[in-house]
């Protein structure tokens, strides 16, 4: 899919936990992991991910100071869905994320953006194969590893891309209307990614 999409790469984040994958066709794999912070997400991406990481143990703090131990960079995941990073002031983010699935946030993400002095990063938040790409970061660098992606996002050289397609449109409304049947926004009582109040709010 990242292939139809026309994308060089992917970076692979899922919740908690890191597993290597072989590339098997044209498109490179950038490591990463979501970290579920006491505060909300946390996206790190780059050549040495922590390999799994206990929902709701770390801080932001303790994220981004993981995150940059290992060569990473550490991204504000939705920072308007299930988090309140967005809250906190004096942590050293490299960037904040516009999402796929909510992009009529993102006068909300590039204002609170202007007023951190950070990139803004396109995320898919893909969880089925047909999702991938439907927001992407362009990224100015010779190549790509994980090392210039990092080194790209610190210095500000991408950019958030939301594809608008009738078939990305379609997608992001069947998201809101099954969220919306489910009412798990309001209702979430336990961890789950993605859904809910942060861990320390509910």
């Amino acid at each position: 899919m990242a292939d139809r999409r026309g994308l060089d790469g992917v970076a692979t984040t899922n919740h908690d936990y890191y597993t290597p994958l072989t590339p098997t066709g044209p498109v490179e794999l950038i490591p990463g992991i979501e970290i579920t912070t006491d505060r909300g997400h946390v996206l790190v991406v780059g050549p040495d991910p922590p390999a799994e990481t206990k929902p709701g143990a770390l801080s932001p703090a303790d994220a981004v100071a993981l995150a940059h131990d290992r060569g990473c960079a550490a991204i504000v995941a939705h920072p308007f869905r299930n988090s309140s990073v967005r809250e906190l002031e004096g942590i050293l983010f490299d960037a904040i994320e516009v999402n796929g699935k909510h992009p009529r946030s993102r006068p909300l993400v590039e204002e609170l953006a202007d007023d951190r002095g950070l990139p803004l990063v396109g995320g898919s938040d893909a969880h089925y194969p047909f999702e991938v790409g439907r927001a992407y970061t362009v990224i100015e660098a010779d190549r790509l590893t994980p090392e210039t992606v990092v080194a790209a996002i610190r210095d500000g050289r991408v950019q958030a891309r939301v594809c608008r397609t009738g078939f990305d449109r379609l997608l992001r409304r069947g998201y809101r209307k099954i969220h919306r049947h489910k009412e798990e926004l309001d209702t979430h009582t336990g961890q789950t990614p993605g859904v809910g109040s942060p861990p320390d709010e509910n």
